[in-house]
């Protein structure tokens, strides 16, 4: 081809246009969800709050500083139930919270 068959400006045709059309809404949308999650990210880090990614125990832990009582609750009824049914209590709830994480 020559180079000034190059530099003409070419038409798009009505089904190519609006194609054209969708391709643009489509990405003005991702690039609206994209400043979405980067803003909540955002919001979240000044917060202070965990995100969804962290491990079980860093939740956990989170989770005791910000319920302080409720862990005291659950630690006196652990110590009232004792240790062998505690132990066949948690054969059953890990599994399940294990399946919950997936």
């Amino acid at each position: 081809m020559k180079t000034s068959e190059l530099a003409l400006p070419v038409h798009a045709t009505a089904a190519q246009q609006q194609v054209l059309d969708r391709i643009a809404v489509q990405r003005e949308r991702l690039r609206a969800r994209r400043a979405a999650r980067l803003q909540s990210q955002a919001l979240a880090a000044v917060a202070g709050t965990e995100d969804a990614d962290a491990t079980l125990l860093t939740r956990a832990i989170a989770f005791a500083r910000q319920h302080p009582a409720a862990v005291a609750a659950l630690a006196g009824v652990a110590i009232a139930t004792g240790p062998r049914r505690l132990i066949r209590w948690a054969g059953v709830v890990l599994p399940l919270v294990m399946r919950l994480r997936r």
